[in-house]
């Protein structure tokens, strides 16, 4: 959300660019060049007569409407985009000789993606999924595609299952059912009956399933690379993404709401911080294993349903990435954008991860269908800033008229395009030994799916455990073959004892007597979200001030000046739109109307008080939920002078708060001050650090 000059500004930016781009601004034409005077009717034979077949502009335009969509994609088709670019911390010629990882004065344009994974593109942002985090670098020495997820393990070990498990998390095939959500039967039978799963069930049960913002959510690269020096040496390499601001997350109580007051939380979100000029960061960080330690581990470098814990092999940031221009067209490019896993470049090279194999063909095989043929590397978005020199250069949609011969080797073009010379340029394909007999079976060292499952559980904090066990018994609750919920609580049982007997009595399923034979408790603290709390700061943060007539405006006007200048987002909200009278007898600008906004939508709240006025609020059904809900998610809620009886008035137990003058008093994210007038430093300073935060799970209910 941005206040209304804002997007007035950045409509304002958009029509220059489109002047820009058109500073003739001419006639409407046809796509032949034509120029069209007249495009509300139809050529017709008489005004009431039948439509005549020689309406060229009406047949051109209609032909074009009808062919304007492609087909979504299978999953992740629903998307946001930006543009930014890459910068490396330093030198990574040490273990690769990537060209974009080189040279810290370098920047490498790039292209980023973000998705949810199940639903189509007219599904919400917030549901329970997986995010896609899909970067396209457009280097010095040709694409290079880092395509991965919010998640650093996948749900299947070989791509031969990827489509059993696709057509098991989409809705039911008889009824089309639940769109963008996987609480249903056909996913948890495939989950019950297929263990290696488990672990990345973990992790869509938790909080990182429904992060508060793209651009305040890991990615990773799933698999595991292997990065190639200049001397061939080769090094097992992990990608991790870490936001700048912090990884954080909803509830799920808000994660449906926001599904109905704004579908496009997320989306909406990464468009208006880019706009505002609050560009989202990311740090790039890589987790090295020598070649010669492949095998030190107690489960399978090559499995992507594992992760290399972080106590084990520390994650080592190589560089940032900073999103700094939304697109000009959401059709032309993140609609269009093709990303690819077997797009690399010299220095990264993939390894023997059976479900990375299978993504290698399938995505080209995808893009053929979707892009309407082999020349999608040809759109702009796709586009390489190096050469491109081939010989392939026919098929649907070629964009360029080339000339000469298209074979290679040739004599009669010259011998051009020709091959690369012996300097060392070239992508070359890491050099190993492969044998063995051609079989069917997965390697022994892939079999253990609850050891990592247990270690996710383990390593999450009280709060993250609750949200877990809340998740499993919404989803499995959803599921009305009773023996799919029993089956799934007997495997989750492998994983943790606890966790299976707290599911089963909330989803009506027999719990297990005594523990698993797989279930123990190593831990990682580096999974959970409490140890990703950001760079400190509250920019970009929206809280909402809730006002109505006789509000002391001078009071709101300190506080909402003292946290803008932090970077916060501070808004206005009273019953109606327009303004409110202030104590002072001055109207002061209401940003938008309670009915219009949900708590949902902000990061916290604050209560100014005022003699007259604040107090109404208590009456206020749409304000009091407003407040009930941001306590009871968690968020910072701030409250001053009189605007403390508002908050009183929900009888929050066991929290303390001022009831004299003269006093800030914080506790469990609740700032209060009685001191009339302006807002003290000590009140701001307390109520910062209760944004620093984000959320405060152990707050005490309320009573009412």
């Amino acid at each position: 959300m941005t206040d209304s000059a804002g997007i007035g500004d950045a409509k304002q930016r958009q029509r220059d660019r489109y002047r820009a781009q058109d500073p003739a601004s001419g006639p409407l034409t046809t796509d032949q060049g034509v120029t069209v005077d007249h495009t509300d009717d139809s050529l017709a034979a008489g005004e009431r007569g039948p439509t005549l077949l020689e309406d060229f502009h009406f047949r051109e335009k209609l032909t074009r409407f009808d062919h304007e969509r492609i087909p979504e994609r299978v999953v992740h088709a629903r998307g946001a985009g930006a543009y930014g670019y890459f910068e490396p911390y330093e030198s990574c010629a040490e273990f690769t000789r990537a060209g974009f990882l080189q040279d810290p004065s370098v920047r490498t344009p790039v292209f980023v993606r973000f998705s949810t994974v199940q639903g189509p593109r007219g599904s919400a942002d917030t549901v329970r999924d997986v995010r896609g985090f899909a970067t396209k670098f457009y280097t010095s020495e040709g694409n290079y595609d880092l395509v991965g997820n919010n998640f650093p393990v996948f749900f299947i070990q070989d791509g031969i299952k990827f489509p059993d498990f696709v057509h098991a998390v989409k809705p039911e095939p008889h009824n089309e059912i639940p769109t963008g959500a996987s609480a249903h039967d056909s996913l948890w039978d495939f989950v019950s009956l297929q263990p290696e799963t488990l672990h990345a069930i973990m992790w869509l049960m938790s909080a990182r399933a429904i992060p508060r913002s793209y651009r305040m959510m890991q990615g990773f690269g799933v698999h595991t690379f292997r990065f190639v020096a200049a001397d061939g040496r080769g090094t097992f390499v992990k990608f991790h993404w870490k936001p700048k601001l912090g990884a954080h997350s909803l509830v799920w109580d808000e994660a449906q709401e926001c599904q109905g007051r704004d579908p496009d939380f997320n989306r909406r979100d990464l468009w208006d911080a880019i706009e505002a000029g609050e560009f989202p960061e990311w740090e790039l960080g890589v987790q090295l294993v020598p070649e010669q330690d492949e095998f030190a581990f107690d489960f399978d470098l090559l499995d992507p349903t594992k992760v290399i814990p972080e106590e084990q092999v520390p994650v080592r940031p190589i560089g940032r990435m900073v999103l700094d221009r939304n697109p000009e067209n959401f059709f032309a490019e993140t609609e269009q954008v093709a990303f690819h896993t077997a797009n690399v470049v010299p220095g990264i090279d993939f390894t023997n991860d059976p479900l990375l194999q299978a993504r290698n063909f399938s995505y080209l095989d995808t893009q053929l269908i979707r892009l309407g043929g082999p020349n999608f590397a040809q759109l702009p978005v796709n586009r390489p800033v190096a050469p491109v020199r081939t010989n392939q250069r026919d098929g649907y949609h070629q964009g360029g008229i080339h000339s000469g011969t298209s074979y290679s080797p040739n004599s009669l073009g010259g011998g051009c395009p020709a091959l690369a010379g012996a300097d060392g340029s070239a992508f070359s394909h890491y050099t190993e030994r492969v044998d063995g007999a051609k079989i069917r079976r997965r390697s022994d060292s892939f079999q253990d799916h609850y050891s990592q499952a247990a270690l996710f559980w383990h390593s999450m904090a009280p709060w993250e455990r609750q949200h877990i066990v809340a998740a499993f018994r919404f989803e499995l609750g959803k599921v009305t073959a009773l023996a799919v919920r029993q089956r799934t609580v007997d495997e989750l049982n492998h994983v943790d004892h606890e966790l299976a007997v707290q599911v089963a009595r909330g989803v009506g399923a027999q719990e297990p007597p005594e523990a698993g034979a797989g279930a123990y408790k190593p831990a990682s603290p580096a999974l959970s979200l409490d140890s990703l709390p950001g760079d400190g700061s509250i920019r970009t943060r929206q809280i909402a001030v809730l006002v109505t007539d006789g509000v002391d405006a001078a009071q709101v006007t300190s506080v909402r000046e003292a946290l803008a200048a932090q970077g916060a987002v501070v808004e206005a909200l009273a019953p109606t739109d327009g303004t409110v009278l202030g104590a002072d007898g001055e109207k002061y600008t209401v940003d938008r109307a309670l009915p219009t906004v949900a708590s949902v939508l902000y990061d916290a709240v604050l209560l100014p008080g005022g003699p007259t006025g604040t107090p109404a609020l208590a009456d206020d059904p749409d304000a009091m939920r407003f407040v009930r809900d941001a306590y009871r998610h968690g968020k910072p809620v701030g409250a001053l002078g009189s605007g403390v009886g508002v908050l009183a008035a929900m009888e929050p137990r066991g929290l303390r708060i001022d009831s004299e003058h003269g006093r800030t008093v914080s506790d469990h994210g609740v700032v209060t001050d009685m001191t009339p007038g302006a807002a003290s430093e000590e009140f701001t300073r307390a109520f910062t650090e209760a944004l620093v935060a984000h959320r405060h799970w152990d707050r005490p209910p309320l009573r009412c």
